[in-house]
């Protein structure tokens, strides 16, 4: 069973996305609190490799509410996550060879752990950007035009 607690909704649309992996995280109490009430963003974050680790870079987990004067972590700062050795040096291949970047996807609770949902992407292009949008409104309309013949 798992429960999502935070979802980057921009990766979508500014990223083809080759592949996904499920990542461990390393945090602290207090952020796993502020984590389960949901106060998370992964607007601009993306993940860096250093020393043969995994990072998260720009993840915003908001101070806990009750810990505050507790906690003198930066919200932003780096947290480390934790994938197979195997699959680090995959992803670096991948991201030094082909151009691609790994960037987290989703947050969410698995068996009362969180794990991080992280993607091997490829940037998308205006005119790719455009056409989705363009296929979106598309759609959209096509629905609209059936309902207003069922409706009739």
């Amino acid at each position: 069973m798992q429960k999502q607690l935070c979802y980057n909704k921009k990766a979508r649309f500014e990223y083809f996305i080759e592949e996904t992996y499920e990542a461990g995280i390393v945090l602290e109490g207090s952020e796993v609190k502020s984590l389960r009430d949901g106060n998370c963003s992964l607007g601009d974050s993306f993940c860096y490799i250093k020393g043969g680790e995994v990072f998260v870079r720009n993840m915003h987990i908001g101070v806990y509410k009750r810990s505050a004067a507790f906690n003198t972590r930066d919200p932003k700062r780096d947290r480390k996550l934790l994938l197979n050795r195997r699959e680090i040096n995959k992803i670096a291949g991948k991201i030094n060879e082909k151009g691609e970047t790994l960037i987290p996807l989703s947050v969410y609770l698995k068996d009362n752990l969180i794990k991080v949902e992280v993607a091997l992407c490829k940037g998308k292009h205006t005119y790719d950007k455009k056409r989705v949008l363009a296929e979106k409104d598309a759609k959209r309309e096509a629905e609209r035009e059936i309902k207003k013949h069922m409706g009739s």
